[in-house]
Formats: structure tokens, C-alpha cells, sequence
């Protein structure tokens, strides 16, 4: 069980996750620091390393809208966070898929800062406020690249697997 750190608003875009005056910096080791640098609070938690791994960031609709700037995914990998939102932008959803950011679509979620959140396959517990929420599963296949860390870690582990004798 971890808990909420943050909660934001719907449409939350790209460039609020990682401003694009930092798209000098690509670097998925360099980015985290940069998250959220509009969202003074918020920044300084992640940076001050306030927040343990897996530490939930709760969303609302249309998560990750605007740019299809990898970015903003890498750089929310890089705090180890768990993003729970309404729904995700396509694009921000894919490139989250690629890099292995745990994402969970839960449309009907309620949970504020503090909440503590059990997560599983189909639905999301909030055990502060008692109350449960089903969650939009992603594909088996998408899944499984998230599993694996990504869509480079995932690849590298089928292609071992093909050459085993």
C-alpha cells in the first residue's frame, strides 16, 4: 500500500509535467529534476527525495495532454512514481508504456493527499476513504512491457528468450 502525494486537476499537458524550456535537457538521468519546476511544492517534494518509491501522484481527465514530448514520462519514471489519473492522453500513455511508468486509468477515482491506495489488477482501494474504484486495464501486451521496465528492457528480454536453447 502506498500513499497519495500530490493531487491535480484535469489536463494536466506535457509541458506542466516537464516545461519545454528544459527540452535542452533529455538526459532520463537529468530530467526528474525538472518535473513539475512550474508546481513549486510538488518539485521540491520530488527533488528533496520527500517521497518513497511508488508513491502515488493522482490525476484527473486527460492526463499528459499537449506535446508528445517523452519527457514528461521519463522524468515521472525517474521519481519511481505510480500516476492514478481519470484517464491519459493517447500519446503521453504510449510513450509511459514505452519507458515502463506505471499507470493506472481509474475514471471514477476519490482520493486526496494522504490517502492510503491498494492497487490491483482490476481495481484501485482506497482505504482511507473506504470505498473502492474500478480500473481501465490496460491490454495484456502493454502490460507486460510495463512489467518489464519498458519497451527496451522488454525486447531485450524476448530476444533472449528466442536464442535459449
Amino acid at each position: 500500500m502506498t500513499k497519495v502525494i500530490y493531487k491535480l486537476e484535469d489536463d494536466i499537458s506535457t509541458d506542466i509535467i516537464y516545461p519545454g524550456r528544459y527540452m535542452a535537457t533529455v538526459l532520463p538521468a537529468e530530467t526528474p529534476q525538472y518535473a513539475f519546476a512550474d508546481i513549486p511544492d510538488l518539485n521540491k517534494m520530488l527533488n528533496d527525495k520527500q517521497v518513497p518509491p511508488n508513491s502515488i501522484l493522482a490525476g484527473g481527465k486527460n492526463f499528459g495532454c499537449g506535446s508528445s514530448r517523452e519527457q514528461a514520462a521519463s522524468t515521472l519514471k525517474g521519481h519511481e512514481l505510480v500516476i492514478i489519473a481519470k484517464n491519459f492522453a493517447r500519446i503521453f500513455l504510449q510513450n509511459s508504456i514505452n519507458l515502463g511508468l506505471q499507470t493506472v486509468a481509474c475514471p471514477a477515482l476519490e482520493a486526496s493527499v494522504g490517502d492510503e491506495i491498494e492497487i490491483t489488477k482490476d481495481k484501485v482501494f482506497n482505504k482511507t476513504n473506504r470505498k473502492s474504484f474500478d480500473i481501465i486495464p490496460l491490454p495484456a501486451s502493454r502490460q507486460a512491457i510495463i512489467d518489464a521496465g519498458g519497451l527496451i528492457q522488454y525486447t531485450r528480454k524476448r530476444l533472449l528468450e528466442r536464442v535459449k536453447p
